[in-house]
Order: structure tokens, then C-alpha cells, then sequence
């Protein structure tokens, strides 16, 4: 890895904290996270963006306060909307592997990010379901998804085609 890699990859962990940290609290919070994590596969790549994605987890694990609401440490992973952090990781492993086996086109990007959106709201949704159960109690699946899905799509792909516009301006100048 070159030194270059190391700094976009800081850079990249850097901004999807900054998107984090802007946050509308809610049971899930509304953030820009997802906002950056879309810009930052974009402007990154695959493997560049998905190691961003972790280091970002990583400092978050260790208690860098780089999640919503300025939080860091385990507990937060561990806690009902870390299963939608740690699916982030997934959205970033799909997109490498679109974009490598079909081409970085506007449109295999785009649907690469939706289908690692929907990955992520996945394993979110079975991790919140899970904690919440252990914690509280049953919980009905479609209630789960009216806390937690359904009222983030379009916000999300609003969010998406934002980052579609600022990448298009900004790949150009990244260089490596």
C-alpha cells in the first residue's frame, strides 16, 4: 500500500465521521454517514472506500467518538443501530465488486450502492431485531421496518444522488 492509499483511505474515514456527526436523533438518527459512505466508494474505489468504512468502525470500536451523536466505543457497535454501521462494510464490498466485474459506468455505480443500501439495511434491520428482542422483547418485523427502513429510503437515495453529483465534479481531481 502506497502512501497515497493510506492518506485517501484517513481521508475518506475522516469525512463519513464528519457525516456522522451531522445528525437529526431519531430511534435509528437521520445523518449524512450514509451520504459520505456512498461519496467516499465513489471517489475511493472499492477497496480504498471499504477500508475507510473500517477504519472509521475501528476508531469508533476503540472509542473515538466518530459515531452520531459524537459517540465512540463498543457499545454503540454492540447497541441496536450498530448492525446498520457494521453493514456499511457490506455496501462497500458489494460496490468493489460491481464496479470491478462490471466497470465504474454512472449506472452499474448507482445500482451497486442500492443494492449495498438494501445489504445494509438488512443487517441492520435482523441486528436491531435481535437486541431488541434480548433487551426488551418481541417486536413485529414490519414494525421494526417502519422504525428503521422504510422512513430512511428516500432520504437515502436523495442522499445518493447528491453524492452522484459531487463525485462526478470531484473524481476527476483525485489523483492514484
Amino acid at each position: 500500500m502506497k502512501t497515497l492509499d493510506a492518506a485517501y483511505i484517513a481521508i475518506g474515514a475522516a469525512l463519513i465521521t464528519i457525516g456522522s456527526w451531522i445528525s437529526i436523533p431519531t430511534t435509528v438518527p437521520f445523518t449524512m454517514q450514509t451520504f459520505a459512505v456512498f461519496l467516499v466508494l465513489m471517489l475511493l474505489g472499492g477497496l480504498r472506500g471499504t477500508l475507510s468504512i473500517v477504519v472509521y468502525i475501528l476508531l469508533g470500536m476503540v472509542g473515538v467518538p466518530v459515531f452520531s451523536g459524537f459517540n465512540g466505543g463498543l457499545g454503540v457497535i454492540l447497541g441496536k443501530t450498530g448492525g446498520y454501521i457494521v453493514g456499511f462494510v457490506l455496501t462497500g464490498i458489494l460496490y468493489g465488486l460491481f464496479v470491478k466485474l462490471l466497470g465504474e459506468k454512472r449506472a452499474v455505480q448507482l445500482t451497486a450502492l442500492v443494492i449495498g443500501l438494501a445489504a445494509c439495511y438488512a443487517v441492520g434491520t435482523v441486528w436491531f431485531i435481535y437486541i431488541y428482542l434480548r433487551d426488551i422483547g418481541a417486536v413485529a418485523y414490519m414494525t421494526v421496518l417502519s422504525w428503521c427502513v422504510f422512513p430512511f429510503i428516500v432520504p437515502d437515495l436523495l442522499k445518493l444522488g447528491l453524492a452522484c453529483v459531487i463525485a462526478k465534479r470531484v473524481k476527476p481531481v483525485i489523483k492514484g
